[in-house]
C-alpha cells in the first residue's frame, strides 16, 4: 500500500482540530497502516492523521526498541511538572525549536482492536505524546514559541518557501 504525502506547514488541514473516530474498522486499520509506511519513510517518531491530510484522532508512535502504538481518540487525563526540550516536526522539516511542556503525561484512547489504552509517560514519550495530540488539537511547534521565535521561523519558512538560499 503506498505511503500518504505529509502535509507540511501551510497547509490549512494542519490547523484545523480533527474529529473523532466513529468506528475502529477496516478503513482505520488502513489509514494507520499508511501512516506507518509514511512514518518510517520520513524517519519520524510519531505522526497524526492530520499531518497525512485526515482530519480524524488518532496517531501513531514508535520510540526506540519499542512496539509501534496507535491511540485513537485521545484525552489527557492528567500532566505533572515542565521539561524545555529541542523539537521537531514532520511537517515543518528542518527546524527545531526549544518547547516547554509538561514532563508527565496521562492519556487514555483506543488501539486499533477497539480496546482501551491507558498510558502514562514521561521524558521522550511524553513529549511525543504531546507532540501529537497539538496536531489533532490544529496545534503546530509555531504555536508554542514566543513572539520574537516564531517571527524568526515564519522567516525562514517563508524564505524557504521562495526558494531563497543563504
Amino acid at each position: 500500500m503506498p505511503s500518504y504525502q505529509l502535509r507540511l506547514w501551510g497547509d490549512p488541514v494542519l490547523t484545523q482540530a480533527a474529529t473523532e473516530v466513529a468506528d475502529i474498522d477496516g478503513r482505520i486499520a488502513g489509514l494507520v497502516e499508511r501512516m506507518t509506511d509514511t512514518m518510517y519513510e520520513a524517519n519520524g517518531l510519531g505522526l497524526a492523521a492530520p499531518q497525512v491530510g485526515v482530519g480524524k484522532r488518532l496517531f501513531i508512535y514508535e520510540l526506540e526498541d519499542e512496539v509501534l502504538r496507535t491511540v485513537i481518540n485521545p484525552t489527557v487525563v492528567e500532566t505533572r511538572g515542565e521539561a524545555e526540550f529541542e523539537e521537531g516536526c514532520l511537517s515543518i522539516p528542518g527546524l527545531y525549536f526549544p518547547i516547554v511542556r509538561p514532563k508527565e503525561i496521562h492519556i487514555t484512547g483506543w488501539d486499533l482492536d477497539g480496546s482501551e489504552v491507558s498510558i502514562e509517560a514521561d521524558d521522550i514519550e511524553a513529549r511525543c505524546l504531546q507532540h501529537e495530540l497539538d496536531h489533532l488539537d490544529g496545534v503546530l511547534l509555531l504555536q508554542r514559541l514566543d513572539a520574537s521565535q516564531r517571527k524568526d521561523a515564519l522567516r525562514e519558512l517563508r524564505r524557504r518557501a521562495e526558494g531563497v538560499t543563504p
